[in-house]
């Protein structure tokens, strides 16, 4: 990753920061930012975690400009910015895994869990997008949601795991767990045995007619991550 890019992101990451605390009431909604968690294939690094009576937001933030295209199913999404087109992961894939690996960490259900991936920056969709993929309404979204998932006592339980299971942030632990989650993606995205996505195990497919063999996700259809052979 560019330098360019890691100080977008980190300005993406620094503005949902400042929303949760200017917007969100910090008794009621409590927000973890920038964490990196261990799963049973590697480890994953979260935006932000917004712990509530509510439910766990997940959210995964871009800070970008130029037209965004783009779709639930489709595995990378396109920016075109100055007459260039660049190719990026599909954001709600890289959400899924996040919920998956919170979930698996935690012991909390699906259900629990609020997806949101939040696109910060002068970028403008050409593409009609889910509802939890968002440009504005950022805090309003959250606060939309008032189904009680958890009693004071199971959020303050999650905060207490979340703290203490997380990866050290400090200045300088911060670049080494920061190397230790791109060396996991690295290793995740070349395996030929673990779905990348949802970490389910990869098993050999073939399309229709016999002849072309390919690599698909074992969780299908839930997760329908493909690669070639």
């Amino acid at each position: 990753m560019s330098l360019s890019a890691l100080l977008k992101g980190w300005q993406g990451e620094l503005m949902g920061t400042l929303a949760h605390r200017l917007f969100l009431d910090t008794k009621v909604y409590h927000s973890l930012n920038n964490i990196t968690l261990p799963t049973s294939n590697g480890t994953t690094q979260i935006d932000h975690v917004i712990v509530s009576r509510y439910g766990l937001f997940v959210v995964e933030t871009k800070n970008m400009a130029g037209w965004i295209f783009g779709d639930a199913k489709t595995p990378q999404w396109t920016q075109v910015l100055g007459g260039k087109k660049f190719r990026f992961q599909n954001p709600l894939h890289q959400n899924y895994r996040h919920t998956k690996a919170l979930e698996e960490f935690l012991g909390v259900r699906p259900e629990q869990m609020i997806p949101l991936v939040m696109f910060w920056g002068e970028c403008e969709f050409k593409t009609a997008m889910p509802n939890n993929v968002l440009q504005r309404g950022y805090t309003g979204f959250i606060k939309s949601h008032t189904v009680v998932h958890f009693s004071e006592t199971e959020v303050g339980e999650i905060l207490v795991a979340l703290k203490s299971g997380m990866l050290p942030k400090g200045l300088i632990q911060s670049f080494k767990t920061r190397r230790q989650h791109l060396d996991s993606l690295d290793h995740r995205h070349s395996s030929t045995t673990t779905c990348p996505k949802c970490g389910k195990a990869l098993v050999q497919r073939h399309a229709r007619g016999g002849s072309t063999a390919f690599l698909g996700c074992s969780g299908f259809p839930n997760c329908r991550f493909t690669r070639s052979c």
